[in-house]
């Protein structure tokens, strides 16, 4: 009896061989999951496919390049100089007192990881229709792909800016303190929103295309209304009372705080933060899994 896994275009129906367990069945039909269900069992069935397209995220970014794997190390620092140039010199914004050139790599570290996380999720559907057209597995895949190549990339940049660290922490300019600790916990909230409106963006461009237009738009705009290039501790009390708001703004804090020694730590915007997280992942779930069943007809 012929296995249906990933073929059945149906996730409502999957197949498997028969074993010892499941007797002489070889096929189970489970009823529509909820609205609210990721599916992570699935998922994890799926995991070598996870890897899979991860890898191919990761090796794409520099297949054919002459620098090869050097522009993971390359966009930062010409992004830091350039801000270094523009906000620090010319613009004359503060640091908070911690040397320009880690300012800026920090914040654009972070960023990066965030802003890669949602402009590349929020076009899954479109980009991976040749495939979600022919073979069924657990949508949810592409994305998470993109969020793990991501953290890799993260990853390396990340050495990077602790290469600086080091370099002006023997200085004796920056003093980092124990509320590095909480990096995973930034990464992981980070990560989740940015899957979330990644996901959310992915659900609403299938239908509607003139979002895709608006989305480096938006996240551009984004960027300057969270503190990347600027402290919150410059901004007038009015703007900064709008930009508490804004959930991405406690992360870039907390980081900067920690790792560099200047800033702020707030453990209850942080639990905004994450609490506004959770809730845009479960609303970008249900639109997410209402789109999928119907995508391939809209794409």
């Amino acid at each position: 009896m012929a296995s249906l896994d990933n073929e059945s275009p149906d996730p409502s129906v999957v197949g498997h061989r028969p074993t010892a367990d499941s007797g002489d069945w070889d096929l189970v039909i489970r009823p529509d999951s909820s609205l609210l269900s990721l599916r992570l069992g699935e998922v994890w069935r799926y995991r070598d496919l996870l890897y899979l397209f991860t890898r191919r995220d990761i090796v794409a970014f520099y297949k054919q390049t002459i620098l090869g794997p050097l522009w993971f190390f390359i966009q930062p620092l010409f992004t830091t100089l350039v801000y270094v140039l523009v906000f620090g010199k010319i613009a004359g914004l503060s640091t908070d007192g911690i040397p320009q050139v880690l300012f800026y790599l920090c914040g654009i570290t972070f960023w990066n990881y965030f802003a890669e996380c949602f402009s590349k999720t929020a076009t899954v559907f479109k980009d991976n229709a040749h495939i979600f057209s022919k073979v069924y597995f657990p949508r949810l895949i592409a994305p998470l792909s993109i969020v793990l190549s991501n953290l890799v990339r993260f990853a390396i940049q990340f050495a990077l800016l602790l290469a600086f660290l080091a370099w002006y922490l023997l200085a004796g300019q920056v003093a980092p303190n124990a509320t590095a600790l909480w990096l995973p916990v930034l990464v992981l909230i980070m990560a989740t929103l940015g899957l979330a409106m990644g996901m959310l963006f992915s659900a609403m461009t299938t239908k509607y295309r003139d979002l895709v237009f608006l989305l480096q738009f938006g996240i551009q705009l984004l960027m300057y209304a969270t503190p990347v290039i600027y402290p919150s501790s410059e901004m007038p009390p009015q703007v900064a009372a709008v930009l508490r708001w804004n959930p991405l703004a406690p992360l870039f804090e907390t980081a900067r705080y920690g790792l560099l020694g200047a800033g702020e730590h707030d453990l209850g915007r942080l639990g905004y933060s994450a609490l506004f997280s959770a809730v845009a992942l479960l609303f970008a779930t249900v639109v997410f899994n209402h789109v999928e069943r119907r995508v391939m007809d809209t794409v």
